[in-house]
């Protein structure tokens, strides 16, 4: 039941970013373009997204299972840490490059866009670059 909810929710989510324009590069480079040809579009996805997202995670913090049975596991709250803001900065200069996020490019990719292949592939590699510093990082002796 978890791995068809998933699914589903998965389709309903990719749909969501096909219907929006969010898998579409050029859109949302438009949208990033403040000093030029700005497209305020994407704004009202980003606005209809936090206003399903924010009543949804206020009822799920109350929560200690899903409505499906599966355990509620919520990040927890961190501090704003130079890693975030870093790592946030790294985010946003991918996006306004590419004109893609992790979402959408996956979406791209199954659409079978071709600038979407190149994204995911680079996705992919910084995703293990990290780990591997991670790891790094992790195994050093704490001085």
């Amino acid at each position: 039941m978890i791995a068809l909810t998933a699914l589903l929710a998965g389709l309903v989510f990719g749909l969501g970013l096909i219907v929006s324009g969010m898998a579409n590069p050029a859109k949302v480079l438009g949208f990033l373009d403040l000093a030029g040809g700005w497209d305020p579009s994407l704004a009202l996805v980003m606005a209809g997204a936090i206003a399903v997202g924010a009543p949804a995670f206020a009822v799920a913090r109350k929560r200690a299972v899903s409505f499906i049975g599966a355990e509620m596991r919520l990040p927890p709250a961190r501090p704003i840490d130079r890693r975030l803001v870093l790592g946030g900065i790294l985010f946003g200069i991918g996006w306004g490059l590419a004109g893609f996020c992790p979402g959408p490019g996956l979406v791209a990719l199954g659409m079978g866009e071709a600038k979407a292949l190149a994204f995911v592939a680079a996705m992919l590699l910084g995703m293990g670059v990290f780990e591997l510093l991670e790891r790094r990082r992790t195994a050093a002796p704490q001085t």
